[in-house]
Parts: structure tokens; sequence; C-alpha cells
């Protein structure tokens, strides 16, 4: 007889779409917890500039994943898999919905695709030998001999992302095979849960719109502040945590390089075209069922167009068993 897996419900989209607020009103539906898949809100101490939930928009729904370390430590898609796991057993276990939200797309597919961090191949001698090219040739040259060897990981990594780029011509390099064609290959794989994937579908301008008010917000409610105390820590500029949309691009204007017009036009500017990447990285997944999203927001009507993509495939295994 076929084992049934355990249904794992997963809320996706950009920044500012409106995830964390119907992942909480579907968890409060369908008695769920919510596992974060978001690469900074792991962090201790970076709140506003993360926009990260809070507890009375928890609602009393617990959440998992969320200022678990501090901004000066490594955490990498690998440890993400790891404790994201053991959350979701624990949720299981409890009789309840595991419900992931977030937009790092690299957490999602870690837990949806059956990827084996421990057996990537790797080599340190390649590695620093790129990095070493990086610093001589500039790491748009570097970018750009991904876009020749593997346009299909070229596409979905950002030009400064430097540490995927050189990760993806390592393997490359040692399996003369693109880092695509792995990724592909796993997807092919089995993974120990069913996923249902919803994502959350803006136009753009509205989007937009909804991110340069966020912006606007996060000014307003001290996130020049909270930067401040992150550097008053003795934390650097260097870490990957500080190098987050919303710090960032506050440096100049903390240092007397810019006026505060100048940071906050350039963080919204790179808030947008982070959105654009994310949506890139999702449209590629055809798992996802998209919602259709508008202004004025109506959560009720939301929860209640998102529950009719969800509860069909909720009961299919409940009528199976």
């Amino acid at each position: 007889m076929e084992v049934k897996k355990p249904k794992i419900v997963v809320i996706v989209g950009p920044t500012a779409s409106g995830k964390t607020a119907l992942g909480v009103a579907l968890a409060k539906k369908l008695n769920g917890e919510v596992v974060s898949a978001d690469s900074m809100q792991i962090y201790k101490h970076m709140n506003i500039g993360t926009a990260k939930v809070t507890s009375e928009e928890m609602q009393g729904v617990p959440h998992h994943l969320i200022d678990c370390v501090p901004p000066d430590e490594e955490f990498s898609v690998a440890k993400y898999k790891e404790a994201a796991l053991e959350a979701i057993e624990e949720i299981l276990i409890k009789g309840k919905l595991p419900i992931i939200i977030g937009g790092t797309g690299l957490y999602i597919n870690s837990l949806s695709l059956p990827w084996d961090f421990q057996k990537k191949d790797s080599d340190e001698t390649i590695r620093w030998r790129l990095t070493a090219e990086a610093e001589v040739l500039g790491k748009d040259a570097l970018y750009e001999r991904l876009k020749l060897v593997d346009p299909a990981t070229a596409e979905i990594v950002h030009p400064n992302n430097l540490n995927r780029i050189i990760r993806a011509l390592e393997i490359y390099e040692l399996t003369g095979k693109p880092k695509s064609h792995f990724d592909e290959e796993s997807r092919k794989q089995e993974v120990p849960y069913d996923y249902i994937m919803i994502g959350l579908d803006w136009d753009r301008k509205t989007l937009y719109n909804r991110i340069n008010h966020r912006v606007d917000r996060m000014i307003e409610e001290g996130l020049i502040e909270e930067t401040k105390m992150l550097i008053e820590r003795g934390y650097d500029w260097n870490l990957t945590s500080l190098k987050a949309i919303g710090y960032k691009e506050l440096k100049p204007y903390l240092e007397g390089e810019s006026t505060l017009a100048e940071v906050v036009s350039i963080l919204k500017r790179d808030s947008r075209h982070y959105a654009k990447r994310q949506m890139t990285w999702f449209r590629k997944d055809e798992r996802i069922q998209w919602l259709k999203m508008g202004e004025p927001s109506n959560l009720e009507t939301q929860v209640m167009e998102c529950l009719s993509l969800i509860k069909p495939q909720l009961e299919s295994i409940n009528e199976s068993e």
C-alpha cells in the first residue's frame, strides 16, 4: 500500500506581498504553526529592516526560525534545512499543520526539493582561485563566465552575489556540468512531504507602491536608529546580515556621504529590484498555484480563496486513509 506523505502548506511571494498576514490567518483556520523561510528574519536584533513579524501580528500562532542567531553568525541554506525539518516534525507530532511562509527561494527549494548539501562537490582550491580572480578581474567578469557555462543559474543569481556565482562556477569546474543540471535532477527525487504551494500574485505597479509605502513606514518606525544600534554593537558592514536590503543602503547616510532622501530613494529602488528577482525565481516553479492579489486588500477574501486551493488537497489525503 502506498504510504501517504504529510501535507505541508507553503506561502511564497515577493517582499511586501502580504505573506505574513495571510499565513497567520490560514494558520488560525487550519490549526497550523508557521515556519519562516526568510533568510534575514533568522537574525536577532534586526526587526524593522527585515519587516519581522511582531508578537501582535502573530496573534498567538507559534512561529519558528525567527530570531535564532546573532547577526555575526553565518547561517547557511544547509543549516536552515536542518532546523526547518526539525520544526516541521515538531509541528506534525502535535497534530498540527506546518505552514511555510517566506520569500527566500533557496530556503523554499531546500525543503521542497531533495537537495543533499552533504554530497555537493566542493574544492577549496578552486574556490580560492575564483575568489582571487574576482578581486583582480571584478565580480562582473565571473558573472559573465557563469552566463556562458550556466545561463539558467545566472538568470536567477544576482550579479552582485559573488558567493553564489563562485559556487556555481566551482560545481561546473569540478563536474563538467552546470549547477542547473543538478538542480533539475534533484527535482526528480523523492521528498518526505507533499508541499501545497501558493504564490501571491500582484500586478507590478501595485506591488511597487506597497514596497515604497513599506520603506517609508520603516523609516518612521526607526530603521535608521536600528541600523545605528547594530553598528554600535560592533557588527560590521561586511557581515552577510548587514548586506541585507534595508541596512546597507543607509551606510552612506550614516557616514555623512549622502542625504536621507537619496538613500531612501535607493532603498526603495533596491527593494523593487529584489521583488522582481523573487518573482522571476518563483515564476519558474510550476508547482506553485497563484492567488491573484489586489487593492484594497481584503484579507478575509484572500483567505477564503487560498483555502479553496488548499482544502481539496488536504482532504484528499484524509479520504484515502
